[in-house]
Formats: C-alpha cells, sequence, structure tokens
C-alpha cells in the first residue's frame, strides 16, 4: 500500500496514458496504418540500440541483470522484424497485380 501512496501521481499518469494512446490509435485512418507502423519500429530500432549500449555497462558478474537485458533486447528484436515483416506484407497489398 505504501508503494502506490508513494506513486500515486505516476500511475495516475500511466493510466492517462493508456486512454490517450487508446483515443488516438482508435482515430487513425487505416490508409495511415502502415506509415505509422514503419515509424514505430523506427522508435523501437533506437530503443534497442539503447538497451544494448546499457547493457555493455552492466558488470559481467550480474547474472540477473544480464539475463534480464537479453531477454529484452531478443523481444524487441522480434518485436521490429515482426513489425517490418507485417509493414512488408501490407505495403505488398497496394502493389499492382502482375
Amino acid at each position: 500500500m505504501d508503494f502506490i501512496n508513494l506513486h500515486i501521481q505516476e500511475i495516475y499518469f500511466v493510466i492517462f496514458c493508456v486512454f490517450i494512446g487508446i483515443e488516438v490509435i482508435a482515430n487513425v485512418p487505416s490508409i495511415l496504418h502502415t506509415p505509422l507502423m514503419s515509424g514505430a519500429n523506427a522508435i523501437s530500432g533506437v530503443i534497442l540500440v539503447g538497451a544494448v549500449i546499457v547493457m555493455l555497462r552492466v558488470p559481467e558478474d550480474d547474472y540477473l541483470n544480464l539475463a534480464l537485458g537479453g531477454i529484452a533486447v531478443f523481444l524487441g528484436t522480434l518485436n521490429i522484424s515482426g513489425g517490418f515483416f507485417v509493414t512488408g506484407r501490407m505495403l505488398k497489398m497496394f502493389s499492382p497485380k502482375k
């Protein structure tokens, strides 16, 4: 209970961001989804580079943080590659038929 009382503003901020994100995504026209996905993939790429840089500063004997960082880098890479795969498939839908 102390954690909630100490971080109540941060909790409200996260809840507010979730509602704003839902409203923004729900009101995006379908024609803009592909460019937005590409932009999100680029942002994820920058975050992945930052995660790798942070992992390089973790001490070698801190196995827990190294494992968590490795999992985070793997999931970030999976997110980026999956996003580009989906974006590529969406772009193929708009290409002229042969």
